[in-house]
């Protein structure tokens, strides 16, 4: 992404996409993908019909093996797709997870505990952008 713009969360009115910046045990937890060697967090697609907190449950579930967590609305983003003239339009919930099972079936290949991003991030830019608005809400 070229450009990231931050808004307050619910300011967007309409998505393409749910983030979750999520934590287990005092740590970020990130998923890398089956095809990639970075790190993520998780998230993805809206799907028809379903609310933005609908897409954050299945996602983190289908991602991290979370099942049992707290979601809370931290912000709205609209990042410029690289080659394209459209933006993507993104919320992002916090999730403070308290328990997990094993890893499902998805494109995910494993989960990873930080207690700082690595640097090898699937999307560095919207993922330190999001970090910066958490760690502002937070003083």
């Amino acid at each position: 992404m070229n450009r990231i713009e931050i808004f307050p969360p619910g300011t967007l009115g309409s998505y393409d996409y749910v983030v979750l910046l999520s934590r287990y045990h005092g740590k970020y937890l990130l998923s890398r993908h089956k095809n990639r060697s970075s790190w993520e967090m998780q998230g993805g697609h809206i799907e028809p019909g379903e609310t933005p907190d609908q897409t954050a449950k299945r996602e983190l579930f289908e991602e991290s093996g979370a099942v049992s967590f707290e979601l809370v609305p931290l912000c709205d983003y609209i990042g410029e797709e690289p080659g394209k003239n459209n933006f993507g339009r993104g919320f992002v919930f916090q999730a403070e997870i308290h328990d997990i099972g094993p890893l499902p079936e998805s494109e995910m290949a494993e989960t990873g505990l930080y207690a700082e991003f690595p640097d090898n991030l699937t999307y560095p830019e919207i993922t330190y952008a999001i970090l910066r608005e958490k760690e502002k809400r937070d003083r």
